[in-house]
């Protein structure tokens, strides 16, 4: 089989009630494209659900990690079986929205940039905390501070780039640090992110959000550590 252009990473823990409907999501989508799922340590019906639909399409495959590990090592997972040209991280909940895929794209397949960043309007919604929305302002701000650029979402879940891009970076991250991680090497090996507005539909933390203000404090943290980070090649 060749290789599609575009690998989607999804990372899940305890996504039962969401997965089925974001895998449609994804598959329906016109991109030539392959879904790399990773579980990480779930206890209710994501693997389960996962191996179904592996199972059951050639473009799906499915990994697993006994025990959660954290969302950046299931990245890293998923990122060590890709094989498109381009990868682009896709939560398994219904916050973000496949159909912005080809607009995601389109300035990387004409030549514009070279890494995409799907970013989130913000708009009113009422599954919106205001401490959510300021504290991503913030780690946002301190990001623009500290590395000298001007983005308007550095903590969206859209991240789009090509492969080799991103094995280059040698994440580490375990948990929500891989946010900034990837941002503050990227800008560090002197890649220009380009923007595209997305469409966003928040979760409250009833229905499931997992973020919380210590991980704005951990990003920061990151973004200050990653500052003196030296890629291995330089772009």
């Amino acid at each position: 089989m060749d290789a599609p252009f575009l690998s989607v990473l999804m990372p899940a823990l305890n996504e039962g009630r969401t997965i089925s409907q974001v895998l449609d999501a994804v598959l329906a989508s016109p991109v030539d494209l392959e879904l790399i799922l990773v579980d990480d340590g779930s206890t209710d019906r994501t693997w389960e659900l996962m191996e179904a639909r592996a199972a059951s399409n050639p473009r799906v495959r499915a990994y697993r990690h006994q025990v959660n590990q954290g969302k950046g090592a299931a990245i890293r997972t998923a990122l060590q079986h890709a094989r498109g040209a381009v990868v682009l991280i896709q939560d398994a909940d219904l916050e973000y929205d496949p159909a912005d895929y080809p607009a995601l794209l389109e300035p990387i397949r004409s030549g514009r940039a070279t890494v995409v960043y799907g970013s989130r309007a913000f708009s009113s919604h009422t599954a919106y905390s205001y401490w959510y929305v300021i504290g991503n302002r913030l780690v946002t701000l301190a990001t623009n501070v500290i590395y000298n650029c001007y983005l308007s979402d550095m903590e969206t879940g859209y991240k789009v780039l090509p492969r080799e891009v991103a094995l280059s970076l040698e994440l580490e991250a375990r948990g929500f640090e891989l946010e900034p991680e990837i941002t503050a090497k990227l800008l560090r090996s002197g890649h220009r992110i380009y923007e595209v507005p997305i469409s966003y539909a928040a979760r409250s933390r009833a229905e499931g959000k997992k973020l919380t203000a210590m991980d704005g404090v951990r990003a920061i943290r990151a973004l200050a550590r990653y500052r003196g980070w030296r890629p291995l090649r330089p772009h």
